[in-house]
């Protein structure tokens, strides 16, 4: 990715944008256990160190928590459900 890119990735209007999204969509909770509402004090606290791992591209997506749902043929499949704060940032590179 280019630099503007990952710039307008971490617009805070992008960010915020992003946050709304992911709100709206009630997702299950990650591995960490962090709620959306709780992914806002955190994201707060740690806004400078996210930013700078996004423009210098040291940032990693953490874990994922595996769930399996069930197939209309009645077997299952694997689903992997990211932790909040990453989809916040994965609704932030699409939005850009």
């Amino acid at each position: 990715m280019t630099l503007n890119l990952m710039e307008q990735i971490c617009e805070p209007a992008n960010m915020n944008q992003a946050y709304r999204k992911v709100k709206a969509n009630k997702g299950a909770l990650g591995v960490d256990g962090i709620t959306v509402d709780g992914v806002l004090t955190y994201v707060r606290e740690h806004k400078e160190e996210l930013i700078k791992s996004l423009l210098d591209g040291s940032y990693k997506p953490n874990l994922v928590r595996g769930v399996q749902i069930p197939k209309p043929d009645g077997s299952k499949r694997q689903l992997g459900i990211p932790q909040v704060r990453c989809r916040r940032t994965m609704k932030a590179s699409i939005a850009a």
